[in-house]
């Protein structure tokens, strides 16, 4: 027979509770220190930044309708990170200026991208491969005092540009995120704040069949979802939405944002990691018959057929022959010039609007987009991102004062 339970003297009693709560804030921060973060309701609205070699000029960037940068790209060389371009530093510096107007923005540096991932194979291979790589990067990070790391290879255990990869990418790259992620654990502690670690990934079925993102996606903040260049010139036989947010049935390969998302959650990746990719840019073609104004029929590369959408605003909307139609199916818009029998797949605010929509309803992280330098004068696709995502912020900018 158990004795009987005597109550416990008060100050025990408060003894007990201040013992639990010291636990209680001692799991929370184990918690902190290893994978988790302090995530905010506000969505995500990322920009990559890609300078093509010039150097940021104030103004340049706008920090007030961000929420982190991208900047693109820091190089493998060697087994290690390294800065991908003189100006480089000067960049840096100009883009961690613009905290003083938005404390909460973070920068981080991207990493590989499509032309530089032929070094991640090679880097990743081993413990201790991986262990020099990772050592660069702390130091990289600390150097510049950034808030974190997109790794951005192009593709694990696949060519990319006619990189070198090996069956072995698909585990050597969840171990090259595994140990990142420690190491910045480790920093942090250090730091007192938090080292955010991103990836950009493939938006098809066979970056999935070659990565094992149930088990990256352990370690990362977020997945960054390229969603985009579905279609492209000299890639496909014909033309397509190279963004399309839903499948049009007349498409022959079926794609789509939507069913890549809901790929991307069945490989184990949860909906609140998932980044949603837009292109700030569209893809043209040339000698396309004008059957269906352009859509899913044959074309050809032609001279700059990566266009920017302020290119395309200021040559072809509206003026020289080039006519906007709908893609109701696809929710996208494009050109189609009949005289000169040229497509265009690209993005507008129309389309932006609806993507916004599908990241609220779909519980996604938010936006990123490829790349800042892209929009318009205007800031007008920008701009359209804010307004989707941020509807409330919208509104009260709109309240006159009282």
């Amino acid at each position: 027979m158990l004795p009987e339970a005597k109550p416990a003297p008060i100050e025990g009693v408060i003894r007990m509770m201040k013992t639990s709560a010291k636990t209680l804030i001692a799991l929370a921060l184990l918690a902190f220190g290893s994978n988790a973060f302090c995530r905010t309701t506000t969505p995500v609205i990322c920009a990559y930044v890609f300078t093509h070699g010039a150097t940021l000029t104030q103004g340049q960037v706008d920090p007030h309708k961000l929420t982190c940068v991208n900047y693109a790209f820091a190089n493998i060389e060697q087994g290690r990170m390294v800065e991908g371009a003189p100006e480089t530093a000067k960049n840096l510096a100009m883009l961690a200026a613009l905290k003083h107007d938005n404390p909460d923005l973070k920068v981080l540096i991207s990493v590989g991208g499509w032309l530089w991932s032929g070094g991640f194979s090679d880097m990743a291979l081993t413990q201790a491969s991986r262990a020099a790589f990772i050592d660069s990067a702390a130091a990289f990070l600390t150097r510049y005092n950034l808030d974190g790391l997109d790794i951005d290879w192009e593709f694990p255990g696949q060519a990319g540009a006619g990189h070198a990869f090996r069956h072995e990418d698909q585990q050597n790259y969840t171990l090259l995120i595994k140990e990142l992620r420690i190491r910045f654990d480790t920093m942090q502690k250090s730091l007192h704040r938090h080292l955010y670690l991103t990836v950009a990934v493939g938006a098809t079925t066979d970056f999935l069949d070659h990565t094992e993102m149930r088990e990256v996606q352990k370690y990362v903040d977020d997945v960054n979802l390229m969603a985009y260049d579905y279609y492209e010139p000299g890639d496909e036989k014909i033309t397509g939405n190279h963004a399309p947010l839903f499948t049009n049935s007349a498409d022959p390969q079926g794609i789509s944002i939507d069913r890549s998302v809901h790929e991307y959650e069945r490989a184990g990746v949860p909906a609140t990691k998932i980044i949603l990719g837009v292109p700030f840019y569209g893809h043209v073609w040339g000698q396309v018959p004008p059957k269906n104004h352009g859509l899913f029929q044959t074309g050809q590369p032609v001279p700059n057929a990566f266009a920017d959408y302020g290119v395309i605003t200021r040559t072809m909307l509206g003026q020289q022959g080039y006519t906007r139609y709908w893609d109701n199916a696809s929710s996208v818009p494009y050109l189609y010039n009949a005289d000169k029998q040229i497509f265009v797949s690209y993005e507008d605010p129309q389309s932006l609007a609806l993507k916004g929509k599908y990241v609220i309803d779909h519980h996604l992280a938010g936006v990123m987009f490829w790349e800042y330098s892209g929009d318009d004068a205007s800031g007008t696709l920008l701009n359209t991102i804010d307004a989707a995502l941020r509807p409330s912020k919208v509104a009260h900018a709109g309240k006159p004062e009282t």
